[in-house]
């Protein structure tokens, strides 16, 4: 992704604060992405996070996620191009964004997400949500799609979970849910926080 896409993202989080860009990352690398995800062996039930503690509920979400870290190769290649959003906002935004936590997640057929924030208004952690899908030839009775809300709970847009599609948002603005899968699903999901790793 170069300068000139980046400002896209960042004018957009100012006038709307939110983007979905389509083929968003060039499709050799989200094919490569999506190998590794395939591949991945060690996906946990993924938990909800509360102001007490981190606990399981499947009647929230059903997901699975495995945290991404540097590799050297293709997973560095995705964190090399977060890192240069991350200071394309900073620079140009003043966000202080000081670090970016990301994760696979594997949806398998009827797992969901319930609406939800991301971080609650105000918060000193979660600032910027991103979302990569990474499914060939996804279809409308696969399910799954990403529905974003806006403040008042009216739908702003449902988003396919297609290939390469990009979503990029204000954590603490959008309430947002997954609807069940049909199919089995793949995404990146990252966090640009401003708090301490």
């Amino acid at each position: 992704m170069n300068e000139t896409e980046y400002e896209k993202i960042a004018d957009a989080l100012v006038e709307n604060g939110y983007i979905i860009i389509e083929d968003g990352v060039e499709r050799e690398l989200c094919e490569k992405l999506l190998k590794i995800a395939q591949e991945e062996s060690s996906y946990k039930e993924a938990g909800i996070s509360s102001s007490e503690q981190h606990h399981i509920d499947k009647k929230k979400r059903r997901d699975k996620t495995v945290w991404i870290d540097e590799d050297g190769a293709v997973l560095s290649q995705y964190l090399l191009w977060s890192r240069g959003l991350q200071e394309y906002l900073n620079r140009s935004l003043y966000l202080g964004l000081s670090y970016y936590e990301v994760h696979f997640a594997l949806y398998e057929a009827g797992d969901f997400y319930e609406k939800h924030l991301d971080a609650f208004r105000g918060s000193k952690n979660r600032v910027v949500t991103t979302v990569l899908y990474l499914n060939k030839e996804w279809h409308k009775e696969s399910g799954g799609e990403l529905i974003i809300y806006d403040e008042e709970g009216n739908i702003i847009t449902k988003v396919t979970p297609n290939m390469g599609t990009l979503v990029v948002f204000m954590s603490d603005r959008f309430p947002h849910e997954v609807v069940p899968a049909n199919t089995k699903r793949h995404s990146i999901a990252g966090w640009f926080r401003v708090d301490r790793k």
